[in-house]
């Protein structure tokens, strides 16, 4: 019975939040926001809503682990997995404001979390600043997108299936029914998701910050997955990688802000989440500006690369909670061995693509 709630907890947020998305973007769109905007701030969010509920439950319900540990697994998730697979379907090319400031800013913040859990604790001062931070975000993004050329492009409008003959009147009340009933689904989706997990992890005696980690992280990240591969697919690659940077803005910000606030005690920050998960959610988020930075284009062996790097990651955590004894072999292999050779590669590629870039001034 427990899996058939998973099960139905995980269709539930997958269904909730692909409602919400369509809503939610259709009536950004008909607003005139460009695609950029669209992928930074209605669909992030909306795809991050699963995120948002599963950690608020989990707070209220005295989990602080499982809340903390969803929103750092799904940036780790979001990064690594979304980015990886879509690059690896079709290279992403990624715009110039993205690179200039969403990008620095997730690197930013996720070394500004790490910060305020150096006392083992997130408190409501935290969560204060965060969420006037998205405040902040929303509001600048929304502005600097609404200086595009006005009108709505022919390629977002079949995106979203907008039909610009409709009245506004009549999208507006359609696409509300849609918000509302993904809301619904994403509310009790949520709570069937997360006490299952968590019943499961009690039960195989798997830490609950494990769990949170990968099972509830990659599960509430479907909408993600689902939003990213198919805007790839459909060549709007704008809104592939806008939707996993502003979706892991949107966790750090909202998410990990909304939590600190409605929790009494604030939110606990584990040791190992500190000395592990944290310094792993960073260097994902480090890994994308050299990356972004060669030619502006996730290449598809750099999206294998990410991929490869999360199954290291996934299999390092299921090592140390078996308490295997490959676990010290394992860690040394890719802290002495795979990284710096992605280092060097990564570098290696910043430092042709700055040659190129010289050499084209000059001529």
């Amino acid at each position: 019975m427990v899996l058939v709630l998973l099960i139905f907890g995980l269709a539930a947020l997958f269904i909730g939040a692909e409602l919400l998305v369509r809503g939610a973007s259709r009536l950004a769109v008909t607003l005139g926001l460009s695609p950029l905007v669209v992928g930074l701030t209605v669909v992030a969010y909306g795809t991050s809503a699963p995120e948002f509920v599963v950690s608020v439950q989990s707070t209220l319900a005295g989990q602080p682990d499982v809340a903390l540990a969803n929103v750092i697994g799904s940036n780790i998730f979001n990064v690594l997995v979304i980015l990886g697979i879509s690059a690896v379907i079709i290279p992403l090319r990624v715009s110039q404001q993205i690179l200039q400031a969403d990008v620095p800013l997730m690197v930013a913040l996720s070394i500004v979390l790490m910060g305020f859990s150096i006392d083992g604790r997130l408190g409501r001062l935290d969560g204060a600043f965060l969420t006037a931070g998205l405040l902040i975000y929303t509001v600048w993004v929304v502005n600097k997108g609404r200086k595009v050329p006005a009108g709505i492009s022919s390629e977002v409008q079949a995106a979203f299936r907008v039909d610009p003959q409709t009245g506004m009147t009549g999208q507006a009340l359609r696409n509300g029914s849609f918000i509302i009933a993904g809301l619904g689904c994403l509310i009790l989706g949520s709570h069937w998701f997360v006490e299952s997990a968590i019943t499961m992890a009690r039960y195989l005696g798997v830490s609950e910050l494990v769990i949170g980690l990968t099972i509830v992280a990659a599960g509430t990240s479907l909408p993600e997955v689902a939003t990213s591969i198919t805007a790839a697919l459909r060549g709007e690659r704008d809104i592939a990688v806008a939707n996993v940077i502003g979706s892991n803005l949107f966790n750090m910000m909202g998410v990990v802000g909304t939590c600190s606030l409605l929790a009494a005690d604030g939110v606990a920050v584990s040791e190992t989440a500190f000395r592990l998960d944290f310094p792993v959610m960073i260097a994902a988020a480090v890994a994308c500006l050299p990356i972004f930075f060669t030619g502006h284009v996730i290449a598809r062996w750099e999206g294998g690369v990410f991929v490869a790097y999360y199954v290291a990651y996934i299999g390092y955590l299921i090592l140390s909670a078996t308490a295997s004894e490959w676990t010290r072999t394992f860690g040394t292999a890719m802290l002495g061995f795979v990284v710096p050779l992605t280092v060097i590669t990564l570098a290696t590629g910043v430092f042709r693509a700055v040659l190129r870039r010289n050499h084209a001034q000059l001529e």
